[in-house]
């Protein structure tokens, strides 16, 4: 392992990724036409071969984020269900089910001729990994295990964050894709920090669609060229969120200690590295409030905290909370983080009036780290007003809404206007990868608010709807499933 962490990854040029690029366009046929039993049996050898090589991968990992053994390891176990969840998908026939329509006389609207809805896989993927996920959202992650489940090549950015982790995983990838002798542009991986690399990787012409977990400026920058090509493609982004968590007062009666505890945790999970790591909490402002404010602010003050993912990314957290600590009508309780210095930071929690956040677009973006702004409010309607202004978001958490009252309907409706998921119990940090998962929410906590990253649904941003009308028998019965050739 120290031979591997001490040698220099060569970035990719654009002879490499030109290279690679056509060998996915090349592999895309084969790939969308084999058996999907085929396609699953490579899924479920690659979550086999990262746990076979399971302490290997976690210690180069653990060198790389500081995100700890027992995190990893966890993360490690997700990133293996997620292939094989693919992979029984897959074995289901679930996602490549055809709607059939058989043909009803007469003149339109009510005759028609006979309809067959298939899903055809999209062709080649550029998946961008993720700095705060090493393993779920990286080389292996659940991009890359959907799009290859669609029937897709994909090739990935491997994130500078991890880039020996990476590449221990591709090439673990790569064995196994050899040892069931399918085409090696099946899956590819590029490695780089400069602009240029992605953006080549992006603006290839044998790239059918973008998959990119990472910053609002880095995701807005790389759709733009994908929009720009000149036959634009499909950009599937989540760029960041604040993922705000509203504290009633049913809620404060009960149980505020508690969720203090609880909250504070959430917030420094991760060192807050978490794209649902609650950014912003808003509570009445009266005497329970302010003791649950107080609560929290204790133990986020005791939090244990560890190093940043990057010194950029430690670099822009304290920038942000820089940016915040300066405006003078937002008390600091907890903080604010020191300059950095190779340490841990300091966690940071902000205390503000609702009349002021509504004023001040500057509060409502995220600052990624642990850090965390109190909203103080004087009515339902004040509370309403904060969540349109914070805009789309990955996850809205309501403590405290158990009772059917016209306000918390209101309350309720809001929240879901504006994210992809709303919680009624627990924290938003921990994604369960289920059938009835939305991760993904308005704009700009994704690009594409109608799809998700995580769950099984992620299968179908790879998938294109095509109708066959009058198809051949040969045809419609393969597209209906009775003579399947994908089986």
């Amino acid at each position: 392992m120290e031979t591997l962490l001490n040698t220099a990854l060569i970035e990719s040029t654009a002879e490499k990724i030109d290279a690679l690029a056509l060998a996915a366009a090349a592999a895309a046929e084969t790939w969308a036409n084999c058996p999907r039993t085929t396609r699953a049996r490579l899924l479920d050898g690659l979550a086999a071969a990262i746990e076979a090589e399971r302490e290997t991968l976690v210690a180069i990992a653990d060198t790389e984020t500081h995100l700890g053994t027992a995190r990893l390891n966890g993360e490690l176990d997700r990133t293996a269900f997620q292939l094989r969840m693919f992979a029984t998908l897959l074995k289901e026939g679930r996602p490549f089910r055809a709607l059939d329509e058989p043909a009803v006389p007469g003149a339109p609207p009510a005759g028609h001729p006979h309809m067959t809805l298939v899903r055809v896989p999209i062709g080649p993927v550029a998946m961008f990994a993720a700095s705060n996920f090493p393993f779920a959202f990286s080389v292996l992650g659940g991009d890359t295990a959907s799009a290859l489940a669609a029937g897709c090549p994909v090739i990935v950015k491997a994130h500078p964050g991890h880039p020996q982790l990476s590449q221990r995983i591709f090439e673990l990838a790569c064995s196994v894709i050899a040892a069931q002798q399918l085409p090696a542009g099946v899956l590819g991986m590029v490695q780089g920090a400069s602009v240029d690399v992605g953006v080549s990787l992006v603006t290839h012409p044998a790239i059918c669609a973008v998959a990119f977990t990472g910053s609002f400026k880095g995701g807005t920058a790389l759709q733009a060229h994908a929009q720009a090509r000149p036959r634009p493609i499909p950009f599937y982004g989540e760029l960041g969120s604040v993922n705000p968590i509203v504290v009633l007062p049913a809620a404060l009666d009960s149980q505020a200690e508690a969720l203090a505890q609880t909250l504070a945790g959430s917030i420094a999970l991760g060192c807050g590295q978490f794209c649902t790591s609650p950014g912003i909490v808003i509570l009445p402002d009266h005497k329970m409030g302010a003791a649950f404010i107080a609560q929290l602010g204790a133990a986020l003050s005791q939090a244990d905290l560890h190093d940043m993912l990057t010194p950029g990314i430690r670099r822009l957290y304290d920038a942000g909370v820089e940016r915040l600590n300066k405006l003078e009508q937002v008390h600091p309780l907890v903080g604010p983080a020191r300059v950095a210095d190779g340490g841990p930071p300091t966690a940071y929690l902000g205390v503000v009036d609702g009349q002021t956040f509504l004023r001040s677009p500057a509060l409502h973006e995220e600052v990624f780290g642990p850090a965390c702004l109190v909203v103080k409010v004087s009515s339902m309607e004040e509370t309403i007003q904060i969540l349109q202004a914070i805009g789309g978001s990955l996850t809205a958490t309501i403590w405290g809404a158990g009772d059917s009252t016209p306000d918390n309907v209101r309350l309720v409706n809001a929240a879901m206007g504006i994210a992809g998921r709303v919680l009624f119990a627990g924290v938003p940090t921990g994604v369960a990868v289920t059938a009835a998962q939305q991760h993904g929410g308005p704009w700009p906590a994704s690009t594409q608010p109608f799809t998700t990253s995580v769950g099984h649904a992620a299968l179908d941003r790879f998938l294109r709807p095509v109708a066959l009308q009058d198809a051949p028998a040969w045809l419609a019965a393969s597209a209906a499933g009775t003579e399947n050739h994908q089986d």
